[in-house]
C-alpha cells in the first residue's frame, strides 16, 4: 500500500469516536422524526438533517481510516463547530440538559477527536 503509514493508531481511536458519535446522532434522529407525524414539521427537518449529519461524520471516519488529509481537515471542522454549538447550548439559559452525560458527549467527545487528529498521521 503506498502513503500507508502505520506509525501512529490515531487515526483508529478518532474512527471509533467518530462512529460513536454518528451513532449518538443517527439515534436523535431517529427519535425526532416521529414528532413530525404528530404535527411537528420541522422535527422532519431536523431529523433528515441529524442522519446526513451521522452520514457525513461516517464518511469523514472511514476517511481517517484510510489516513487520507480531507478528512483530517474535515474531522477537525466537523468537531470545532460541533464544540461551538455544544458550549452554546450549555451557556445558554434554554433548559437544555446540562448532566454529565451530555458534557461527556457533547464537550469531550469533540475535545478528544480534534486531540487525535491536530497532528499529521
Amino acid at each position: 500500500m503506498t502513503g500507508y503509514s502505520a506509525a501512529t493508531s490515531r487515526p483508529e481511536a478518532a474512527f471509533v469516536l467518530l462512529l460513536l458519535q454518528a451513532l449518538l446522532w443517527t439515534v436523535a434522529g431517529i427519535s425526532a422524526i416521529p414528532f413530525s407525524l404528530a404535527g411537528e414539521t420541522s422535527m422532519l427537518a431536523l431529523g433528515v438533517a441529524s442522519l446526513l449529519l451521522a452520514l457525513g461524520t461516517v464518511f469523514v471516519a472511514i476517511g481517517l481510516l484510510w489516513r487520507r488529509p480531507w478528512a483530517r481537515r474535515a474531522a477537525i471542522g466537523l468537531e470545532g463547530l460541533t464544540l461551538f454549538g455544544s458550549v452554546v447550548v450549555l451557556a445558554l439559559p434554554i433548559g437544555a440538559n446540562h448532566g454529565l452525560v451530555s458534557w461527556l458527549v457533547n464537550v469531550c467527545l469533540p475535545v478528544a477527536v480534534i486531540a487525535l487528529v491536530r497532528r499529521r498521521f
